[in-house]
């Protein structure tokens, strides 16, 4: 494979592509600080959280579950279905602009510590190759040496274990879609009866194999567009993992005969060996850096080591570096967070009054009002009662306003979870409690002695 760039030139192409065009394998050596095993932690919470999500139940839910088949979505355990779909796409929206504030304050904070691609390759993946091939330096030498026997079997077990986490990473987020029930049926019984979550996993799987054995940081650097809105959303009071320029230059190797003018970088490019995407963060921020913090580590090993004080490489901004000004809230800043928090507040708002049935009362087409043997004006009624629940109720409806008898005709309201029911009754009303041809009702929708909801229509009567 083609040796890496010299890491004080200027680039003008990714720094995982040499001058002809071919692509320059990055063979970085595992991390080890306080950051990597912050990063770690968090790492082991994220995956653990991404396998039971789908397995786990809250108030009969699952805490996740995105069943666009059925129309069925659970969100930490909160059952969103298509009535509701005005919700999920003002939390989506919501996510958005926080990714947006948090990317202009931040940088790529999100990638190098809780983006899926970047913990499972740095913390699983990349992890069963040092263990397997062993730190860069070693994985590159074999791959240029004589590719004897131990190369091949040590290539055949890590790309066989790869293949194995595929294979496991696809039936969990087929879960995710079908639930955890329907996985264990699709398990137990024969892929002919289920050949489309057969075809889904199988894709997954080598689409997921052929990322983290082969492609890797290219998703970071070619295909993912959050790394492109860098450009639109950083500025100088961002915080970045940033090289301390004027602290590190000029850059001298270490020995008693260092200049007095000589910067603190002795120029050992470690931070550029531990790199996953294998720039050189010297050169200043660039697109393919994720905030990994890997070379953060590094450089304090070293700077430990000569005895010089720690974070030449550092989460700062660059008027921070370069001016010495802290992080400060900017109009651009306060816009953004403006705006999240009255999405916040809708989507709250909006929560916060959802109702766990949508009654709808409509007087029976064509039907004029009535008066009985006893004096009494009636009404017929048709009502619709939609279950938004997860629950199975029984809605029972109460005259409210004015007072008067609520008969029910049809069959009862009994519906379940996201299940449509309809009947018909009657509301028969003392003429002297009528105040025009026309009087206003106000229905209640009651689950025993909760109310649920409140359905106001019209009353028909003699002038």
């Amino acid at each position: 494979m083609t040796d890496p760039a010299p890491v004080n030139d200027f680039r003008d192409t990714l720094a995982t592509i040499d001058q002809s065009g071919r692509r320059i394998w990055v063979y970085p050596q595992q991390p080890s600080g306080p950051f990597y095993r912050w990063r770690t932690i968090l790492a082991a919470f994220l995956i653990a959280f991404y396998a039971i999500a789908p397995f786990v139940k809250v108030n009969g839910n699952p805490l996740m579950l995105f069943d666009i088949f059925t129309r069925h979505f659970s969100i930490f355990g909160i059952a969103v279905f298509p009535h509701d779909f005005h919700l999920l796409v003002l939390a989506v929206i919501c996510f958005g602009v926080f990714v947006i504030l948090f990317t202009a304050a931040f940088g790529r904070l999100f990638c190098g510590w809780a983006c899926p691609q970047t913990v499972f390759l740095e913390m699983v993946f990349r992890r069963i190759e040092f263990w397997i091939e062993g730190d860069g330096p070693k994985q590159r030498k074999r791959d240029r040496g004589a590719h004897g026997g131990s190369w091949f079997w040590r290539k055949a077990a890590k790309y066989t274990i790869y293949l194995l986490l595929s294979f496991g990473l696809g039936n969990i987020l087929l879960a995710y879609f079908v639930g955890s029930e329907r996985l264990m049926e699709f398990i137990s019984q024969s892929p002919a009866e289920h050949p489309g979550g057969f075809i889904f996993v199988t894709i997954f799987t080598l689409v997921t194999f052929g990322v983290f054995a082969r492609f890797r940081e290219q998703v970071c650097t070619l295909v993912c567009p959050y790394g492109r809105l860098q450009s639109v959303l950083l500025d100088t009071n961002s915080i970045v993992v940033a090289y301390d320029t004027p602290r590190g230059e000029p850059r001298a190797k270490a020995s008693r005969q260092r200049a007095e003018d000589a910067g603190d970088c002795v120029d050992c490019a470690q931070c550029v060996a531990v790199c996953p995407t294998g720039i050189d963060i010297r050169n200043g921020t660039q697109l393919e850096c994720v905030n990994c913090t890997a070379c953060i580590d590094a450089c304090n090993r070293v700077m430990k080591r000569i005895g010089s004080a720690p974070n030449l490489i550092k989460y700062a901004s660059f008027d921070q570096i370069v001016h010495g000004r802290k992080f400060r809230l900017t109009g651009r800043l306060i816009g953004y967070a403006a705006a999240l928090l009255v999405l916040v507040g809708v989507v709250g708002l909006l929560a916060g009054g959802r109702s766990k049935v949508e009654t709808t009362i409509l007087r029976a087409t064509g039907s004029l009002y009535e008066e009985t043997d006893a004096g009494l004006i009636r009404n017929l009624y048709t009502v619709k009662v939609l279950n938004k629940s997860s629950d199975s109720l029984e809605i029972v409806l109460r005259l409210k306003h004015p007072e008067g008898d609520l008969r029910l005709l049809g069959p009862r309201l009994a519906a379940r979870p996201q299940q449509n029911v309809e009947s018909v009754f009657v509301v028969e009303i003392e003429p002297e409690r009528l105040f025009s041809s026309t009087t206003s009702l106000v229905i209640e929708a009651c689950q025993g002695e909760e109310v649920l909801e409140e359905i106001y229509t019209s009353f028909s009567g003699p002038e």
